[in-house]
């Protein structure tokens, strides 16, 4: 793809807009548009004890009409996965394709916490135990799970910016199918080296009826290696 296209980037769990920044400055000097969401619960301030897996649906689907956004390519990074899924089925007349980089692709009824019944276990336990219902991440699960390999300092950069995650975002489900399932186009991007996934990508992409392409690096090569994050999606754009 050569021409000018808009993308809205959707962030995973724990993250802001700030986790595609990165990837957004190369897009833009590309001359591409650049929407990267921060979705409700994740900004100081915000109060995510109420917060539902619907309220972030909504948000996203809210934002590409309040900014009368069209032909939009839709961007999930793991997590994001979810409310990208819901907003696609919600705005059909808006997205031109959904484009998954190492993310979930959410199959129909299944929450989060039900991708993995071992994280999901912990996951539930954690929701639990927090007074407002949100989970944190710590720097031991971000060095160990989350980036494995990257640099000792993004990996601190990163626990630094990092906010609880709503409980509610990660054990609601969708009521809708995969996006292909409805003729919306798609594409599944994996990171190389990205063992973070509560299952493996392939099957993931599998669920598309597509097969992962390839691009360079782990689960949060979109910090480590923006330029070719980026590069990526224009070309499966």
């Amino acid at each position: 793809m050569t021409d000018s296209q808009t993308f809205v980037l959707i962030p995973g769990a724990w993250m802001g807009a700030w986790s595609w920044h990165p990837v957004a400055r190369h897009l833009h000097e590309q001359g591409h548009s650049v929407v990267a969401l921060t979705l409700p619960g994740l900004s100081y301030g915000d109060d995510p004890t109420e917060l539902r897996l619907a309220d972030a649906v909504d948000f996203v689907a809210g934002e590409l009409d309040r900014r009368a956004l069209t032909d939009v390519v839709l961007v999930s990074h793991s997590w994001g996965g979810y409310p990208a899924t819901g907003a696609a089925h919600r705005k059909l007349e808006r997205v031109a394709k959904v484009l998954y980089y190492s993310a979930v692709v959410p199959a129909l009824g299944v929450s989060m916490a039900d991708e993995n019944p071992v994280y999901g276990e912990i996951l539930r336990a954690a929701v639990t135990a927090a007074p407002d219902g949100a989970v944190p991440l710590t720097l031991p699960a971000i060095r160990g799970g989350l980036m494995p390999g990257e640099s000792p300092d993004l990996q601190e950069l990163v626990a630094g910016l990092v906010r609880p995650q709503p409980g509610g975002y990660m054990v609601d489900a969708l009521d809708v199918p995969p996006v292909t399932e409805i003729g919306l186009p798609a594409a599944y991007l994996l990171g190389a080296d990205d063992n973070s996934l509560a299952r493996p990508g392939d099957e993931f992409a599998d669920r598309l009826g597509l097969k992962a392409v390839t691009v360079p690096g782990g689960h949060m090569a979109l910090l480590s290696r923006p330029a070719e994050i980026a590069e990526a999606l224009v070309e499966a754009a």
